[in-house]
């Protein structure tokens, strides 16, 4: 199967090599790493990694990852699975089979990271995102009737099914929309153990107040639209 990874990084220039570095390279064809106006040395530590390097000038989580499926869009052919991580290495890349053998076996068409079911390293986590997990998984259980157990960015997904998705959230409320979506359309749905390790750098949202509250009001809000 054609596997592509797309990895979303706005400032991350002393950890995104080391990411793109750790992914198994005999899994995947393309490391597609999307600059989301950095102002650093991202896009040349990703590219003398190996990556592809795509820029998204426009600021925001969801904005990069949909400027990273418009490349993948322009391939062929195109991908059997997309492949989404973080770039701060927080995520751990060699767990990458984990996550797309669900898939391969034809078990689902969407797979969940889950740093809930996996291991955690002290301090990976603030408390505001542990609780923020508990409770936006807590109301798509209620609403949407899928039993997630995070809403972790290490993921995989079947092209057409994600294609189908339609995604729109340009910023926080990215992660939680796919899941949503996923759930709607009926999706086979799993989630696979990962562990989750304490980023290198300051996080860009949980790391601040303000980044706190204007991801969990754009992670209710967007499951709140969609009901």
């Amino acid at each position: 199967m054609i596997i592509d990874v797309i990895i979303p990084a706005f400032n991350e220039e002393r950890a995104v090599g080391l990411v793109v570095r750790d992914i198994p390279k005999d899994l995947v064809r393309h490391i597609v790493v999307v600059n989301n106006a950095s102002n650093d040395r991202t896009s040349e530590m990703a590219r003398s990694a190996g990556a592809v390097v795509v820029d998204q000038p426009e600021r925001g989580y969801g904005s990069a990852c949909l400027k990273g499926m418009e490349h993948v869009a322009s391939l062929q052919p195109p991908p059997d699975i997309v492949v989404f991580l973080d770039a701060d290495h927080s995520d751990k890349p060699q767990q990458l089979s984990d996550i797309i053998d669900p898939i391969r076996r034809n078990e689902a068409d969407f797979v969940i990271g889950s740093r809930a079911l996996g291991k955690r390293e002290a301090g990976s986590m603030m408390p505001q995102q542990v609780f923020g997990n508990w409770l936006a998984t807590r109301l798509l259980l209620w609403f949407y009737g899928e039993r997630y157990t995070d809403l972790g960015p290490f993921r995989a997904v079947r092209w057409p099914v994600l294609q189908a998705m339609d995604m729109k959230d340009r910023n926080y409320g990215w992660t939680v929309e796919m899941q949503l979506k996923a759930a709607k359309h009926g999706t086979r749905i799993t989630e696979v153990p990962v562990d989750y390790r304490r980023r290198i750098g300051s996080s860009k949202v949980s790391g601040t107040v303000k980044g706190s509250i204007l991801a969990g009001y754009k992670i209710i809000a967007t499951i709140f639209k969609y009901r």
